[in-house]
């Protein structure tokens, strides 16, 4: 099993007050938080983690 590639949240800016996503295996997608790893992390299927972003692009700030 590949180790994953983490990303942080382009909309966290220079905080740490965000999550992290793996998204580099073809089933599955990785989230968890950037300050506490020892939390665990949040899976998903792509095509449920498609749906949810597209949600949340929705959510008024």
């Amino acid at each position: 099993m590949t180790e994953p590639t983490w990303h942080k949240s382009t909309y966290s800016g220079n905080n740490d007050n965000c999550v992290e996503v793996a998204d580099n295996a073809p089933s599955l997608v990785r989230v968890r938080d950037t300050k506490d790893h020892t939390q665990g992390e949040l899976t998903a299927t792509p095509a449920a983690w498609a749906a949810f972003t597209a949600f949340a692009r929705t959510y008024p700030v």
